[in-house]
Formats: structure tokens, sequence, C-alpha cells
């Protein structure tokens, strides 16, 4: 049995000890300790996490391949005969490996083309919100005349002069994504630049560009996660618009657009062919979705 005197210095010493953990604690394990308190982002994660191992390893496990055709299983509904889990399509291609194979391609278009389209939308947005002035009119109206073109019709021409091909895609969709980042940098640029170690650097000789690079671009780390987050669903439902109106990915490559475009055409008589890619592209957006909807509550300043 503690003396009164032992038990008031014990209180004293764990309530220290669980205030210097919460003190010492940096403010990503603390972002880290809520989103992992969301069960809707923390879910999420984890089933885009499934998704995203079984498009990498999936086909190579599988014992079919995406091109080859089962002439014995032409149009075959879900079945265990040879592994045909989601069914075959009308040339008796295997679907399951194909809307992996679909995913894998998918998600690389969204991943890559969202990492393109946030570094030059970082690189153009902070560059005009920090130098301001004429600069910064000039450059943001370059901005409001890329809004002004419809992306489909130059989709259309650089499909149509270049071809399709994996790389035009991403260069096409990341032409065309970049310049929400830009204003979304810019906007927070403005109301950083101003700040005092903005300033200090100014006084002390510090030249723009390592101002902007070293200063004030690692300190919008929070809303770029955010964003890239929000931006890859958006890039991956733009691959699959291209390739299902047939300026996508080619054949006898495949994309979760073009499987959705093949069902579509006999969804009456083979559902399943529409059925399953729609699903995996449904469930992989909504967990984008999820996820940054988590980003955004747990490194939210408001929040901590």
């Amino acid at each position: 049995m503690f003396f009164p005197k032992k038990q008031d210095a014990l209180v004293q010493a764990l309530a220290d000890t669980a205030n210097a953990a919460v003190q010492g604690r940096s403010p990503w394990a603390d972002a880290r300790l809520r989103f992992g308190r969301n069960r809707a982002a923390f879910i999420s994660l984890i089933v885009l996490l499934v998704i995203t191992l079984a498009c990498v390893v999936g086909p190579w496990v599988l014992p079919n391949a995406y091109d080859s055709a089962d002439w014995d299983a032409m149009s075959l509904p879900p079945s265990l005969k040879n592994w045909h889990l989601f069914g075959t399509d009308e040339a008796g291609r295997d679907l399951l490996v194909r809307s992996l194979i679909g995913g894998r391609i998918s998600l690389m278009v969204g991943v890559l083309a969202t990492l393109a389209s946030v570094t030059i939308g970082i690189a153009w947005g902070a560059v005009a919100g920090f130098i301001g002035g004429r600069v910064d009119s000039l450059m943001m109206r370059i901005v409001d005349m890329m809004y002004a073109i419809p992306y489909l019709l130059i989709a259309i021409l650089m499909v149509t002069m270049l071809g399709r091909d994996f790389h035009l895609v991403v260069l096409t969709i990341t032409v065309f994504s970049w310049m929400d980042m830009a204003r979304v940098v810019r906007g927070q640029t403005l109301s950083l630049r101003s700040k005092e170690f903005v300033e200090a650097a100014r006084a002390i000789g510090v030249p723009t560009w390592r101002i902007i690079f070293s200063h004030i671009v690692p300190n919008l780390l929070g809303i770029v996660v955010i964003y890239a987050t929000v931006t890859v669903p958006g890039v991956i439902l733009t691959e699959s618009v291209l390739s299902f109106l047939g300026l996508g990915i080619q054949e006898p490559m495949t994309s979760w657009g073009v499987l959705i475009q093949d069902g579509a055409k006999a969804m009456e008589v083979t559902p399943w062919i529409l059925l399953f890619p729609a699903g995996l592209l449904s469930v992989t957006l909504y967990c984008f979705n999820f996820i940054g909807d988590g980003l955004r509550d747990a490194l939210d300043p408001k929040e901590r």
C-alpha cells in the first residue's frame, strides 16, 4: 500500500509521461493515428491494397493468359471449369485474368498521370503564387485557356495523329489534369508567402527558387496528398471513358474501360462480362474517395 505522498508522486509521473508522449508525437504520427480511427478510410485502404496486389500478382499465378482463347468455353458463365471464375468472353478469353490485367493498366494510368499532373501543378502554382504580379497573371491566364479547350477533342486529335498507346493515354490525361492542382497550390502559396519563415529566408538572401521548393512546397504536402488521392479516381475514370469510346488502350491489351465497352455490347446475353469489371472499377473508385475523405480529416489542423 502506497503512502499518500508516494501515490501523488506516482500519479504525477504517469501524467507527465502521458503528456510527454502526446507532445512528442509528430504531426504525421498524429495524422496516422486519426486516419486509423476512421473505419471507412482504413477498411477502404485495406480493400484497395488487396485489389492492387491481386492485379499485380494474380495474372502471374492464375493458369490462364489474358490473350489466350479457350475455344471450348466461349461465353462461359462463371464456373470452376479451367479456373474461369469470372467466366469468359465471346472469344473464350478468361475474364478474371483480363479484369486483373485491366485493373493493373487502369491503376498504372491513374498513378502515373496523377504523379505527372501533381508535379506540374505544384511547380506551376507555387511559382505563380510566390512571384505574383504579371508573371502570376500570365501563368493563370494560360490555365484559363487550357480549361476552355475540350479535352475529348484534343484526345481524338492526338489518337488520330499518334495512334493509341499506353504512354499516349497517360500524356493525354496529364495535359488536362494538372490545372486544378495548380490553382489549389497557387491559393495556398499566396497565403504562405507572407509568413515569417519566408520573410526570414528572404532577409538572409536565400534565392527565390530555393524558397519556393525548400520552404513553400514542403508546407503544401498535406493538401497535395489529399488532392492527389482524390485525383487518382478521376484519372482512372477518365481513362475508362477514353477506352470505352475507343480512344484508349488497344487490343489485345485491356483496361477496365475496354472490358466495360465489351460488356456493354453483350450485356443482355452475357451480363458477367460487364458486371465484374464494372464492379471492380466502382469498388476502387469508392475506396479512393473514402481514403481521400479520411486523409482530409486526418490532416485537418482544426482536428488536432
